[in-house]
């Protein structure tokens, strides 16, 4: 039916030439793609496909031609962001004489591979590293007033699984982060040099959809930031319950933490699955727009259906890329508030700064201790004064005995004196100085020695439980400090003796030989003071003879203030005061409070009573 027609192997009759038209687009698009295709000659009158076959002129020079040599020098370059640009069927040079295996070929890409995934990682455990580190020596500056607001769980758990959230989300972010971003900016090079009207379009959605992705991201934060939070609770329940076993089996306690994080993590959850929804369902929504405006370009002449082709790949390479960011962006966000809730407690500062300060040279030192009308209120209970307006006076070289009713301020008392917190009113001197302006790390280093009722022992050796107080001390000094506790003897019928590891928390200890390691530990460092919160009360009878002979040995020379329970404890203390409500309701010695029959002498027959 028309005029004479080149032949194409494989394509209409064979012996004929002549190209055979073919209906679609598909078939458009290989026929103009095809590189040193005979140049197509005008249609018979009446060929209802004349207007796809007819010629066209030349793109111009910033459109290359898919398959031209122009489109393969921008191809190669963006080949890893621009999967299939160019559209060139034909088949690949044969490698010349000379030719030398390119980067991309298994042996360089293996060890490139290689060094990148070891550079990450290396990268990510020192960040991971120095966060952990940085982090645990802030929360050593803590004052103990933070430890009273946070659980111990809920800080382990910011040591451990916040920061490896963060490491994730950092390692993520660089490496698919980076691919997806170049892969993205590679497309639109690709589509803008197609067709800068639909890559215009492109850019005018891209923004909305960004800003909306933020506004999304803002709310998955906080999302994210109550479901670890909720986390973090639950291993502070999970610290306790482990930690005190025996109770929980006893009271038959055994799902105390279940549930405790599904709430948040739930929402969690189905906000990143709506973000990732609606992602995909904007970034459809883009494939149908170009479609829609890039089919009006071709019927206007604007746009070649080659280009409209090689468009729509490189479009769909883009739609990958954000995909993969909107979900790497799930990852960043947890991590991002990981982050966030590491980075508060590094910030923090403390109200009580762990050093500064000045100090008293230990030539001068007597020790003489005045609290002056103090008042105090815990800060997680501002609004009860566990003291009011407490005045007291430790001579030199004397003991000072505090009873009372439970939960009448006595071990908060000792707590001010190691600057643990500071007084809501009032001051507290040590030889006429403030001990507000005293250095805290020498006040409790070298000058207060402390032996509470529960003995902290560490899962390390005798030697280094009682080297804790002095690090630099000498093993004859431990021998020494060990004499004067009476635990040589017990130590030494180890079959390790002093390197004897005494397991978590001292478990392999007795009590009483846990107090014996304890004092030692305190009297290493050879203090001017020494406060003793109910040393014995919690030991039998045969430990607690062994214990206060200990003691009374310890005391000698020494400001010592003794809070006691067991009244039977204190009867040769220099002075007895006596603490009801925060205050001091009387003082004097053991004979003098009898005679008077006041609230010690009520203590007393109390006492007597339930023994009896």
């Amino acid at each position: 039916m028309g005029g004479p027609r080149g032949s194409v192997p494989g394509r209409g009759t064979p012996g004929r030439s002549g190209v055979t038209p073919h209906r679609g687009l598909r078939g458009t698009a290989i026929a103009w793609g095809r590189a040193g295709a005979a140049a197509p000659v005008s249609p018979s009158p009446g060929d209802p496909r004349g207007r796809c076959s007819a010629p066209r002129p030349p793109l111009p020079p910033r459109y290359p031609r898919p398959g031209s040599p122009g489109a393969r020098c921008w191809r190669g370059p963006l080949r890893a962001g621009v999967p299939g640009a160019g559209l060139s069927p034909g088949p690949a040079p044969a490698p010349g004489p000379g030719h030398r295996p390119a980067a991309g070929s298994p042996p360089p890409q293996g060890l490139l591979t290689f060094g990148y995934i070891a550079l990450l990682a290396r990268v990510g455990e020192q960040v991971a590293g120095s966060m952990r580190k940085a982090l645990f020596l802030s929360l050593l500056r803590q004052d103990v007033a933070f430890f009273d607001a946070n659980r111990t769980g809920q800080l382990v758990n910011r040591l451990t699984a916040d920061i490896q959230e963060f490491k994730s989300s950092f390692k993520l972010a660089i490496s698919q982060g980076l691919r997806s971003g170049t892969q993205t900016l590679g497309c639109f090079v690709s589509l803008y040099l197609l067709s800068p009207k639909l890559t215009g379009l492109l850019l005018v959605v891209l923004p909305v959809l960004v800003g909306t992705g933020a506004l999304i991201g803002t709310v998955l934060r906080s999302f994210s930031r109550r479901a670890q939070e909720q986390v973090a609770k639950a291993t502070g329940v999970a610290d306790e319950v482990l930690g005190n076993v025996r109770t929980v089996r006893g009271d038959r306690g055994s799902r105390p933490v279940e549930g405790g994080c599904r709430g948040g993590a739930s929402q969690l959850g189905l906000g990143i699955a709506a973000f990732q929804g609606l992602s995909n369902l904007a970034l459809n929504g883009i494939v149908l727009g170009t479609i829609f405006v890039g089919g009006s370009l071709m019927a206007g002449d604007e746009l070649s259906p080659g280009d409209l082709m090689s468009f729509l790949v490189a479009s769909q390479t883009v739609q990958r890329s954000m995909a993969n960011i909107s979900i790497l962006l799930g990852q960043v966000v947890r991590g991002l508030s990981a982050g966030a809730r590491v980075f508060e407690l590094l910030t923090l500062e403390p109200s009580v700064a762990l050093r500064g300060g000045g100090s008293i040279p230990s030539h001068s030192l007597l020790g003489r201790i005045c609290f002056n009308h103090v008042s105090f209120s815990y800060p997680t209970r501002p609004g009860y004064l566990v003291l009011r307006d407490f005045s007291l006076t430790l001579p030199p070289c004397k003991t000072v005995a505090i009873v009372g009713p439970s939960g009448g301020g006595k071990s908060t008392v000792a707590a001010l004196l190691e600057r643990f917190y500071e007084p809501t009113q009032g001051t507290i001197t040590l030889d006429g100085h403030d001990i507000s302006s005293l250095d805290p790390s020498w006040l409790r280093g070298q000058v207060i020695g402390f032996i509470s009722q529960e003995p902290v022992l560490f899962g390390t050796t005798i030697m280094e439980n009682i080297r804790f107080g002095k690090p630099g001390a000498s093993d004859a000094e431990v021998y020494a400090a060990a004499q004067l506790a009476n635990a040589d003897g017990f130590i030494r019928s180890f079959p390790e003796g002093y390197d004897t590891v005494v397991g978590e928390r001292g478990v392999t200890l007795s009590g009483g030989q846990k107090q014996r390691v304890a004092i030692a530990r305190a009297l290493l460092k050879d203090p001017p003071i020494l406060i003793l919160d109910e040393a014995t009360s919690a030991l039998d009878a045969q430990s607690e003879k062994v214990v206060q002979e200990a003691l009374d040995r310890a005391v000698t020379g020494r400001t010592v203030l003794l809070i006691a329970h067991r009244l039977s404890t204190i009867r040769g203390a220099d002075l007895i005061v006596v603490l009801a409500r925060g205050r001091v309701a009387e003082a004097g010695t053991h004979e003098d409070l009898v005679r008077r029959g006041g609230l010690y002498a009520e203590l007393i027959r109390r006492q007597t009573k339930d023994r009896s």
